[in-house]
Parts: C-alpha cells; sequence; structure tokens
C-alpha cells in the first residue's frame, strides 16, 4: 500500500513538472514557430503549428537592414564573447588565487572590498564609468565592455574562485614548492587544473551574461557596423510601428542556438560545478 502511495506521488510530481515545464517553454515554441509564418499571420494565427510555412523571415532577416548583414552582429558578439571570456578566466582566476592561497598584508580588507562590489548595483557606477571611458576616447568600441574583464571587476566570480581554491589542500602548493616551483608554477601546474570545474562555470556564464546583455553595449555602442546581435535585435522593432517580427522572431531564434549548444556540451562540466560549489558552502 505504501510502495503505491509513493508511486502515485511519482507520477503526480512527474506530471506537475512536465505541466510547469509547458507553461515556461511555451513562449519560446510559440516564438519558433511564428519565425516561420508570414508576418501577416503571425499575430492572426496564434497557433504552435503554423497553417503556411515560410523561410522568408531567415534570409531577410539574415541579410539584415540598412545593408548591414546580420552575420556581421553574430561576428561582433563572437569576438566580444571570446575577449570577455579570456579576460575574466585570466584574471578572476589570479585574484581567486592570490586571496586563496598567497598571504600579505591587507588581504581581508581587499577582500572585504571586493565582497563590497557585489553588493553595488550596476547602475550606481554607469555614469562615472561612461565619463571615464568617454574621457579615454573608447566609446563607440568595445574596449569599455572587454578591458574591465582583464582587471577581476566581476566580484561573483572572484569570490566563487576563492571558495573553491580555499579547499584544495595546501599541501599541494608546499610539495610543488621543495620540487622548486614558484608561486606562478603552482597557479599554472597545480591550481589550475584542479579548478576545471569552477573555471567552466565562469567561461559559461559570461558566455551567457556577454550574449545576452542589452544595457552596457547600448550605452557605449553607437555604429551599426559595431552592432552585437542583442542590439542588431532592436533594429527590427521601429517606434514609429513598422516592425518586422517575423525576422525578429527568426534571428532570436538563430541567436538561441550557439547557447544551446554550449549547455549541451558543457552540462557535465556545469552540473559538476554547482555541486561542488554546493559543498564548498
Amino acid at each position: 500500500m505504501k510502495k503505491t502511495r509513493n508511486q502515485i506521488r511519482i507520477i503526480i510530481s512527474f506530471i506537475l513538472l512536465l505541466l510547469g515545464a509547458i507553461i515556461m517553454l511555451y513562449p519560446l515554441i510559440w516564438m519558433i514557430s511564428s519565425s516561420f509564418k508570414p508576418e501577416e499571420l503571425i499575430f492572426k494565427d496564434m497557433g504552435l503549428f503554423p497553417s503556411e510555412v515560410t523561410f522568408e523571415n531567415y534570409i531577410k532577416g539574415w541579410n539584415g537592414l540598412s545593408g548591414t548583414s546580420f552575420g556581421l552582429f553574430f561576428k561582433n558578439t563572437i569576438i566580444l564573447v571570446i575577449f570577455c571570456i579570456i579576460g575574466n578566466l585570466v584574471s578572476c582566476s589570479l585574484a581567486g588565487f592570490a586571496f586563496a592561497r598567497l598571504r600579505f598584508r591587507g588581504s581581508n580588507l581587499l577582500f572585504s572590498i571586493l565582497i563590497v562590489t557585489m553588493m553595488l548595483p550596476f547602475h550606481v557606477v554607469l555614469i562615472p564609468r561612461f565619463i571615464m571611458f568617454n574621457a579615454l576616447g573608447w566609446t563607440n568600441t568595445f574596449l569599455p565592455l572587454i578591458v574591465p574583464k582583464f582587471l577581476a571587476t566581476e566580484g561573483f566570480f572572484c569570490f566563487m574562485l576563492v571558495q573553491f581554491m580555499r579547499g584544495i589542500p595546501r599541501d599541494l602548493d608546499e610539495a610543488a614548492m621543495i620540487d622548486g616551483c614558484g608561486v606562478f608554477s603552482i597557479y599554472l601546474k597545480i591550481i589550475m587544473p584542479l579548478c576545471k570545474s569552477p573555471l567552466t562555470l565562469v567561461a559559461v556564464f559570461t558566455l551567457i551574461w556577454t550574449w545576452n546583455d542589452f544595457f552596457s553595449q547600448l550605452i557605449y555602442i553607437g555604429d551599426p557596423h559595431l552592432f552585437t546581435i542583442a542590439l542588431g535585435l532592436r533594429t527590427f522593432i521601429d517606434s514609429t510601428g513598422d516592425s518586422n517580427y517575423g525576422q525578429l522572431f527568426a534571428m532570436s531564434t538563430l541567436s538561441l542556438l550557439p547557447i544551446i549548444i554550449v549547455f549541451i556540451f558543457a552540462q557535465k562540466q556545469l552540473i559538476a560545478g554547482v555541486a561542488t560549489q554546493g559543498l564548498k558552502g
């Protein structure tokens, strides 16, 4: 009798989770379905299965607007993402190594300041940063979006790596020093190979946040030839009312594919990283 009740509970839980998943995924599925509908049927035919299928939205959307191909937006985004990932991996891992493995004067104070920066809303430093980058002549370039990544400005990633590295036995450092390794060799040959899971988290989160970022890119980039995917999608929405929703949905669908592919191939490392961080806590 008890076994039957448990089976019923499992079935009910599964049904509820399935219904929740359908509700959450419905807008995404509708967007993908609408990307294959003619422009005039998108809001007339609200079903998930289009009565008329066309690839015109993808063709016109990829060609872009005003002679700027959407492929250029993909290229700009990929370049930006690559540099941001490299910057966060290098700078945040170095900062995490310094706080977790090295002893130096003022380390506790500096680490406390790092924690405080995580609590500051982005909008608090927006105007000062814009004034600074504008004075440097970096506006309308990728530099304001890339350079801070090489200066360990992502406090969350630094904190996460510090917590993970503190759990690595210090005996490894001492053994490496006996063998003649210096500080940088310990970082590169001992600590980094053991931090694959949290580093994967850093890389994937940086990819997602940079790929989907709109506000920061809108602030610093004004040249259409430097637009990223987030800014490129906005060009399909006209404030005067002449909007190309079919092309917008088509390009939005394409922009989701890289994120989905990365998650599929990195999901084992992601799950391992999240589980490990949970154990550390």
